[in-house]
């Protein structure tokens, strides 16, 4: 099915340098696919929808430029497909019938096009390639008249009778169920694990060896066998202070004249699911160290207590209390660790989410949904950025990822308002040069606990070096 001079299938290649088994993801596919489909007949059936129509993205062009951004794939279409680098494609989906995939294979010498797939996936799909988007017209039904479609609003969607542009009500009921992941799809995030932590590893052997931030994601992304374009988001790599940028953007090229600290916040991809991990490194300084190494504990600590039924909220809220206690431990402030909490103490030190959910999506979406009906959960009062709400359940994937930084903002809202009598201001002042720390794991939630995907993933990527 390969096209003569095309580039070979993307997928295959993240195969071949990945640990993962095509023969075992072969079997987890089509179980996992029949769930899709299961899943997005109730949901059309109950939003009054006969088809549903999927499109992977298009290429969005730079303002007066010729060129485009990297191609990012809808998540709605890559639930189907792992096909990641294909702009323009359709998926068809009607309850009862083989699902169509309308493949954009261009006749181009600009851009080598891209192959028909092979692979594990797609003998469960019809594929058809085309050229233009008038072809790829006459290729789905005659009739779209009740089909709902997900994706760009294009504008040939008028002409073409679509019954129906992103109703938010179906999408609602997407996203919801979303959040438990198949066999499949926590196999590919194994998988995306794994490949993290060997970029992980990378890093701080870069680290200790004193290179730049530059260098270091240089490290990482050869590590991963990954382009920075394929990664699920920009990597946080982070030398001294800049650790308190929660998502510090910049990658110096230069080694600071002085050394204190490493937050490396990186994740790698595969199949279209994500890793989100971060570690906190200190350079030679003992008292640091041993912060981060308080930190571990408690990060620990609440990975412990996942489990399907627990609140997400009182998870977050559990964590300020761990903290409280590990900045009384550290003597970075003077108060207890329920007046710390009570005042908002805590977060002058971690002002955002305890985790969110991870898979297609590095934050996963449905968050916040009640139920597919309607209704959301709000967040507890106090903390705005918690990007989870929902009671966990199992086959959720989420991260766990608490946080203890020194931000100059944060600090001088502290120190002006009834907070600054709580705080060790020259504690905090002789640790301003580390930025913070933040420890992150990614857990897939059981009945009875949660398997540490990141855990495990270090473990066998440092079996393998």
């Amino acid at each position: 099915m390969t096209a003569a001079g095309t580039l070979a299938d993307p997928l295959a290649a993240r195969l071949a340098h990945s640990l993962a088994d095509p023969a075992a993801l072969d079997a987890l596919f089509a179980s996992h696919l029949e769930g899709v489909a299961l899943r997005t007949s109730r949901a059309l059936e109950a939003c009054g929808y006969s088809g549903l129509l999927m499109h992977s993205g298009s290429l969005l062009p730079i303002f007066q430029d010729d060129r485009t951004y990297p191609f990012e794939v809808h998540a709605p279409f890559k639930v189907w497909a792992p096909l990641l680098d294909v702009p323009d494609s359709f998926l068809y989906f009607e309850p009862g019938h083989r699902p169509l995939l309308v493949f954009h294979q261009p006749d181009d010498y600009w851009y080598k096009p891209p192959a028909l797939p092979q692979g594990y996936w797609t003998r469960h799909f019809d594929i058809r390639p085309w050229r233009d988007r008038d072809e790829s017209r006459r290729l789905l039904p005659r009739s779209l008249r009740s089909t709902a479609f997900l994706g760009d609003a294009l504008e040939e969607l008028a002409s073409w009778g679509v019954g129906d542009i992103n109703p938010p009500h179906l999408i609602r009921h997407l996203d919801y169920s979303r959040a438990a992941k198949s066999p499949y799809e926590l196999a590919c995030l194994r998988h995306a694990s794994v490949l993290g932590a060997r970029g992980h590893l990378a890093a701080a052997r870069a680290f200790g060896a004193g290179a730049a931030e530059f260098e270091i994601e240089l490290a990482f992304l050869a590590a991963c066998g990954l382009r920075e374009q394929d990664l699920p988001y920009n990597p946080i790599i982070a030398l001294n202070g800049s650790g308190a940028v929660l998502h510090y953007q910049m990658l110096e090229t230069h080694p600071p004249a002085e050394r204190h600290s490493l937050l490396i916040d990186a994740g790698a991809e595969f199949a279209g699911y994500a890793s989100d991990i971060t570690r906190t490194y200190s350079h030679r300084d003992a008292d640091f160290a041993t912060l981060i190494e308080r930190m571990d504990h408690m990060q620990q600590s609440l990975c412990c207590g996942v489990k399907a039924g627990v609140d997400w909220r009182d998870v977050h809220l559990r964590a300020h209390h761990l903290l409280a206690e590990v900045l009384r431990e550290a003597d970075i402030i003077t108060c207890g660790a329920e007046e710390a909490v009570a005042t908002a103490t805590t977060s002058v030190f971690f002002p955002h989410g305890i985790g969110h959910l991870l898979g297609l999506e590095v934050h996963d979406a449905g968050g916040f949904i009640r139920s597919p009906d309607g209704g959301d959960i709000p967040r507890p009062d106090g903390h705005p950025y918690l990007r989870l709400t929902r009671v966990l359940e199992e086959g959720f994937v989420v991260t766990m990822e608490p946080g203890l930084y020194f931000i100059p903002q944060l600090l001088a809202a502290a120190r002006a308002d009834g907070r600054s009598t709580r705080i060790n201001w020259s504690r905090v002042d002789s640790l301003r040069k580390f930025g913070g720390i933040r420890i992150e794991d990614d857990l897939a939630v059981t009945a009875r606990s949660c398997e540490n995907l990141t855990r495990d993933a270090f473990r066998t990527a440092a079996g393998a070096s």
